[in-house]
């Protein structure tokens, strides 16, 4: 009898694990269906209702009005605009001043940052306190609030063009902005540029082959010094062929401001200051853990080979720690392009400040924010892509 029962319970057990419900993957796909059928009823709610609200209030919606005449100037232009510009070219002024302050930004923010996070873990005890102190005092100071610091220094401490800070040769500083000295524009410059861009492509191709040599000969080849010598060497010679034409353009103190040269505005110089100054903070001790999580022994074992301080930091310890920086440095990089919208604040045009303008002459702030997502959307997916494409190449590989 016992047998029977226990007969019993087996084919109960079978019968219930064939029902249908209890198949994981059926259960999956149906809660799968249930969530897509719930994000697309919530998205059709939303903007049915959202369209019945425009039409009751008599408010055009779609994007129509980007080809309309904008009607409103910008301050700070890298692209020829004015107020008959269209909404569009609008748009593209504020992504082009987004693109300026981000790609400064990170370039910047990455020079400060390495060096600070190198300083901390120096023998030097003043050095490593000094920027100790560095570290834990801008992290801790909230970005808008550094924002606004810099922005008032600019406004009302620095002096007028005529008193002007002079800190470097051709560079001034008042609160009329940042004025640094350019080189004048020749028509041989531009084979200059293209000698250039002809150098980095062959250092790409120079550094595959070398990579391929190693691999089959089992001998290093000096791309850095190749590199270098292509990138420097190839355009100052043609340089040098080119007649040596090169006028710096200085700025000059002509009337009540400066004529010449290169500027950046007050309120560009103080978004650039503050991001650079605030993001090197987190990226320094992203750069010293990096370093720190270097086995030790790696660095005593380059020692007994008779290598120096600054070869083992650069031939040894770098390149191993440069696997470990890489993921969170790619966070701050999204983190300083996200920031930068911060400069509404301070009156800087970017793509938000534009964006803003425009949604409150048309009244469309759906399509406005709509705008806004998607453009930092697609700079922070590019942003990963290239960083993510660039983690993977210096990733140890196995064989």
């Amino acid at each position: 009898m016992a047998t029977s029962g226990a007969t019993g319970r087996s084919a109960t057990a079978r019968s219930s694990d064939s029902k249908i419900w209890n198949n994981p993957t059926v259960r999956g796909v149906f809660w799968q269906i249930v969530m897509v059928v719930v994000v697309v009823g919530s998205v059709a709610y939303l903007a049915n209702n959202a369209i019945s609200n425009l039409e009751r209030q008599h408010i055009a919606s779609g994007f129509g009005f980007l080809s309309r005449e904008a009607g409103f100037d910008i301050s700070e232009k890298l692209i020829d605009y004015d107020p008959s510009y269209t909404y569009r070219d609008a748009f593209l002024v504020g992504l082009l001043n987004t693109f300026e302050v981000a790609g400064l930004g990170i370039v910047l923010a990455t020079i400060l940052g390495t060096l600070i996070g190198i300083a901390r873990l120096s023998k030097n005890w003043l050095l490593s306190r000094l920027a100790q102190f560095y570290v834990e005092l801008w992290r801790n100071i909230p970005l808008l609030l550094q924002l606004f610091f810099w922005y008032a220094i600019l406004h009302v401490t620095a002096p007028g063009p005529r008193d002007a800070w002079h800190p470097l040769p051709g560079v001034f500083l008042s609160n009329r902005g940042l004025m640094f000295p350019v080189p004048s524009a020749d028509p041989t410059h531009k084979y200059i540029w293209i000698a250039f861009f002809v150098a980095i492509i062959a250092t790409v191709l120079l550094d595959w082959w070398g990579r391929k040599r190693q691999e089959t000969t089992g001998q290093p080849f000096p791309i850095i010094g190749a590199a270098a010598g292509l990138i420097i060497g190839l355009p100052v010679l043609v340089f040098l062929l080119t007649g040596l034409h090169l006028q710096p353009d200085l700025p000059e103190l002509k009337g009540f401001n400066f004529a010449g040269g290169a500027s950046f505005s007050p309120e560009l110089t103080a978004l650039l200051v503050g991001l650079v100054i605030y993001t090197a903070s987190y990226m320094a001790e992203i750069v010293r853990s990096g370093i720190l999580a270097v086995s030790h022994g790696q660095t005593e074992a380059a020692g007994a080979l008779g290598l120096r301080g600054g070869l083992i930091l650069r031939l040894v310890v770098l390149p191993q720690a440069l696997r470990i920086i890489i993921p969170p440095m790619t966070s701050q990089y999204l983190n300083l392009t996200k920031n930068s919208t911060l400069a509404v604040a301070i009156g800087f045009p970017d793509l938000v400040f534009v964006a803003n303008t425009q949604m409150n002459q048309t009244g469309q702030a759906i399509e406005g924010i709509s705008i806004i997502m998607a453009t930092y959307l697609a700079i922070s997916l590019s942003i990963s892509l290239l960083m993510n494409i660039y983690n993977a190449r210096i990733a140890l590989k196995g064989r």
